[in-house]
């Protein structure tokens, strides 16, 4: 794969980072090397070509040395780059080459920040940003250790001096009346601040004018900071820009994997696991008096349509009736594929005889809406449906049996009430089947969870944990919507293409209300 510049736009170094092969990665940063070596080789090139100039500010015994060992090194790297063939058929060679990179430029950096000062802004750049960008897109391995080995030269540098050892430094002081004898290594900070305020007395009134332009330009401090930012400031502006497009990447996937999570690949809808979630939390937040309805919906007859027609004009029926459920209820419903060709519908704040002429209105739009197929034939598709609404009278009735019943079990004996638990875990076990088995899954399941996947378990942990504050059952949502779902039988037992009122069957049978909401 070629190497160039055009592959640090957005897009493509997304593909760098997670689809290039380790050997394209590895000749990315050995190329990004190479430019930073070139740029300081343009550096000791400009100071020599200006050395009537600059020369009082640089140690040139030093240069000369330092500039052939640029030039060196960066005729190696651009050796190792065009040498790149064996590294893509063979990863000991690949790790062997990492390896020889990652030690060159860790000595070379090394250098440069023992000539140029181990507390200029250049040994911080290169030894922070340095290490990120390795771990980006070599062996971090590799890279770590490197890292700590900066580290440790970091406090030789610092500690060598006071054992009486002289540490080369390329910047020569132009302070002509200090003491020569009292300027080392260990006063290196203190020279060059004042070196710098003796500087900075050319500024009158602290100011800088066109007379004063030319003297700070070609004095020392200008020299050097000038220095400094050269050798640092494109490098940290690329770094960061590498980092940012990184975390944007990862904002990206992570958008991707909730959005897979949340929402239903074929309908574009909620899926079911978030749209139970969104109905905990819009139960939560349930004024104490309003209503909170809930429609389950199921097309007729659907399995004929596979049959028929294909399972692609399956799919299609599905979307095309998601697509109308949407477009017919008002923003602050919550819809979800319940599953199969389920689909649940939840209207907070929504009383009765509203959620019976939205059900009405939706059994309308899809016997109405014609099903266009790729095989020219069109149909229509009908839809049966089950109402019920948790009136705000009713739910103060469940929150009053489960407060007392709390009560009543915190109050019994120890033996007493573990029998009762006992009682209670059998009756709950009759009562809510399908919740404890999808429970039972989710624990069998757990180890192969992925991380979103356990944030969302966390997440509805967190919501039953209210909902239970809110003194109500922790399988309501799934109470509610098993009595919708009750009608939403007695609508296939009629004939289909049915609305059918829960509320309307309880009141026939009284004696189930109790039995549907009991505690124990």
């Amino acid at each position: 794969m070629a190497l160039s510049i055009s592959h640090l736009g957005y897009r493509k170094l997304s593909r760098v980072i997670f689809e290039w092969q380790a050997a394209d990665r590895a000749l990315l940063l050995a190329v990004f090397v190479l430019m930073e070596i070139t740029s300081h080789w343009l550096w000791c090139l400009f100071v020599w070509w200006r050395q009537d100039i600059y020369g009082s500010y640089v140690n040139m015994e030093l240069l000369y040395p330092l500039w052939i060992g640029i030039t060196v090194l960066g005729a190696f790297f651009l050796w190792m780059v065009s040498r790149s063939s064996p590294i893509r058929k063979d990863n000991g060679s690949l790790y062997k080459w990492q390896a020889i990179l990652v030690t060159l430029y860790s000595i070379y950096i090394a250098l440069v920040i023992l000539v140029m000062g181990h507390s200029s802004l250049v040994s911080g750049v290169s030894l922070v940003g340095g290490a990120m960008l390795g771990m980006m897109l070599i062996r971090r391995r590799y890279v770590w250790k490197a890292f700590l080995g900066h580290i440790v030269l970091i406090f030789l540098v610092t500690l060598i001096p006071y054992f009486g050892f002289t540490i080369p430094n390329l910047r020569q002081m132009t302070i002509t009346s200090f003491p020569l004898d009292t300027y080392s290594y260990l006063t290196y900070s203190e020279t060059t601040a004042i070196e710098n305020a003796i500087s900075a007395s050319i500024f009158k009134n602290g100011t800088l004018s066109w007379d004063t332009f030319n003297q700070l330009r070609f004095s020392s401090a200008f020299f050097w900071r000038s220095t400094h930012i050269y050798m640092s400031l494109p490098k940290a502006i690329f770094i960061i820009y590498m980092f940012r497009t990184l975390l944007l990447i990862l904002d990206n996937s992570k958008a991707e994997i909730m959005q897979y999570a949340n929402q239903d690949e074929l309908t574009q809808l909620k899926s079911r696991r978030y749209g139970l979630t969104q109905m905990q939390q819009a139960l939560l937040k349930m004024g104490d008096k309003q209503d909170f309805s809930v429609i389950l919906l199921d097309l007729d007859w659907f399995k004929s349509i596979n049959d028929n027609y294909g399972h692609d004009v399956g799919d299609q029926v599905l979307s095309e009736v998601a697509q109308t459920l949407v477009k017919s209820v008002t923003e602050d419903a919550i819809v979800s594929r319940y599953g199969g060709e389920e689909f649940l519908i939840v209207l907070p704040d929504t009383k009765h005889d509203s959620a019976m002429t939205i059900a009405k209105q939706l059994r309308l739009d899809i016997a109405q809406h014609v099903i266009s197929s790729d095989t020219s034939t069109d149909f229509n598709v009908t839809a049966s449906l089950g109402v019920y609404t948790l009136t705000h009278d009713e739910r103060a009735r469940i929150q009053n049996e489960y407060k007392a019943a709390d009560l009543k079990e915190s109050t019994q004996p120890l033996t007493s009430s573990q029998k009762q638990n006992d009682n209670i875990k059998g009756s709950q076990k009759g009562r809510s089947k399908q919740f404890d088995s999808n429970q039972d899954s989710l624990k069998q399941g757990s180890s192969k969870q992925s991380s979103s996947q356990k944030r969302v378990a966390h997440r509805r942990k967190r919501v039953a944990t209210e909902i239970a504050k809110a003194q109500l059952p922790s399988d309501i949502c799934q109470r509610l919507i098993c009595i919708a779902d009750k009608a939403l039988y007695e609508a296939k037992d009629r004939g289909r293409n049915q609305v059918v009122s829960a509320n309307d069957m309880l009141m026939v049978e009284s004696s189930k209300a109790t039995s549907l909401y009991a505690i124990i």
